[in-house]
């Protein structure tokens, strides 16, 4: 059995925020993916991805080009 200070520590903030950083929020704290690509002014691209990929049209064409 485990003591109180051996469990694990978590910073519930700093997870809450990564788990939110390639979502959208949506009415009734939905949320929905968006694209992880970024703009020409290096901006996080805001599109919605395609089915099974983390990327939208846009950038998932550049991706297959440039593999």
């Amino acid at each position: 059995m485990l003591r109180r200070d051996q469990y694990p520590t978590f910073d519930f903030d700093e997870a809450s925020q990564l788990w939110r950083a390639n979502k959208k929020r949506l009415a009734n704290g939905c949320y929905e993916y968006i694209c992880i690509g970024q703009t020409q002014k290096g901006q996080p691209c805001k599109r919605k991805p395609v089915k099974y990929s983390d990327y939208c049209k846009c950038h998932e064409k550049k991706i297959f080009i440039e593999s």
